[in-house]
């Protein structure tokens, strides 16, 4: 069980976009893909739990998360070895960490506990809530973004994890996040 929430080595830098729902993440993931000719790795927990709620009506239970966190590292393991450059990840670990403890009475599975801190990435990149709250079936806490926002800064600061606050439109946050990773890619070479 151990094994498939670990990280395998890869030859990438790797970045996240971390923060609370509906704040930008997958969209900046894409664009960050193209820009860079490379891949990102989708949120396995959106599939999974829209699987769910599209069979059972349920959203997620306790139980979830750790199936949860085997898919995403699964994906991720995979996609890494796709790319030589940047691998832009929409999600890790510690954001199921702060998912967890925030839905679950400040909660977390340890095998997630643990491979949320032990795995590594060159950079997180915190997503403000100054975007427009974009409702689906899976998005739950319109009224509690600075809750979870503060959550989620909380997670990084705590876990000694590297991370630039992106705010603004689409375009500054892409401006911010190139220039940072272009730092990466530089320092790699």
């Amino acid at each position: 069980m151990e094994k498939k929430l670990k990280q395998r080595k890869s030859n990438c830098i790797k970045v996240v976009m971390f923060g609370p729902e509906s704040t930008g993440k997958t969209t900046l993931s894409k664009q960050l893909a193209r820009y860079y000719n490379s891949v990102w790795v989708p949120e396995y927990a959106r599939e999974y739990l829209q699987n769910k709620w599209n069979n059972e009506r349920k959203t997620c239970e306790p139980k979830d998360l750790l199936p949860i966190a085997i898919g995403q590292m699964n994906i991720e393991n995979h996609l890494a070895q796709k790319t030589d450059t940047v691998l832009i990840c929409d999600t890790d670990l510690l954001e199921t960490k702060v998912y967890s403890e925030a839905y679950y009475s400040g909660t977390c599975d340890p095998l997630i506990e643990k491979y949320a801190l032990e795995n590594t990435y060159d950079l997180y990149f915190l997503t403000y809530i100054d975007t427009p709250w974009e409702a689906d079936d899976l998005r739950d806490k319109p009224h509690e973004r600075e809750r979870m926002f503060k959550a989620f800064e909380e997670a990084l600061k705590t876990s000694k994890k590297p991370y630039v606050l992106l705010k603004g439109s689409l375009k500054e946050r892409l401006d911010e996040t190139t220039k940072h990773i272009d730092l990466l890619l530089k320092n790699k070479k």
